[in-house]
């Protein structure tokens, strides 16, 4: 069997280098390219075809999903795993409706990752347990799909309130997505009202209840 081609989608050097040499050790697999943003990213798509994609959700460039939609739209054989340090109750289920089959969050052991190439390469789910068990609860309870307000926030909007929930400064979230002071303010305001909430305290608050009932 030819080994498996991945493309690792990362901005940050040193994780790159780390899941790349993950990767070089498996006999079964190859790193056929790297990018450090969404635009390098698909042209390395177009040009090296890979068979798996391992994106990160915070690029310094674009955005991790819209990649994700971005890729499959152009070619729905190439399987995605994102690796992000992104809550994965949060943000799974996005991922896996935007074209993704697997979501590896990161500080998981390498073998993890290497299982995640390999069930996704099948044409596999990759979950942890525990996302997966969520899941299949909402399936069960038929769970409609907007569940609640929060779901009507925009990914990057959706990675604000997670980070405001952190109890993270408006600085610290501009500096986390590479983003201007001012335009996180502006996803602050747009949260607020898509959410109905007053002022500040009110969304942090209730950014908090929700991180806190998602773990």
């Amino acid at each position: 069997m030819p080994p498996v081609r991945i493309l690792i989608v990362e901005d940050h050097p040193v994780v790159r280098k780390g899941l790349s040499q993950v990767i070089a050790a498996d006999s079964g697999m190859e790193v056929c390219g790297q990018a450090a943003d969404a635009t390098e990213a698909f042209q390395l798509v177009q040009s090296k075809r890979p068979h798996v994609v391992i994106v990160d959700l915070l690029l310094k460039s674009g955005d991790g999903m819209d990649l994700i939609g971005q890729i499959k739209n152009h070619d729905p054989q190439i399987k995605m795993i994102v690796s992000s340090a992104q809550e994965e109750s949060i943000f799974a289920e996005r991922a896996l409706r935007a074209g993704a089959m697997g979501y590896v969050s990161k500080g998981e052991p390498a073998d993890a990752v290497l299982e995640a190439i390999r069930t996704v390469a099948r044409g596999e789910v990759h979950l942890s347990p525990a996302m997966a068990n969520q899941m299949l609860k909402a399936v069960v309870a038929g769970r409609p799909p907007q569940q609640s307000p929060v779901e009507s926030l925009t990914n990057r909007e959706l990675m604000v309130f997670e980070m405001i929930g952190q109890g993270l400064s408006t600085k610290q979230i501009a500096n986390k997505l590479h983003l201007s002071h001012k335009t996180i303010e502006t996803h602050r305001d747009k949260i607020k009202a898509k959410l109905g909430l007053g002022n500040t305290n009110e969304l942090g608050r209730r950014a908090v209840e929700w991180v806190l009932k998602r773990r």
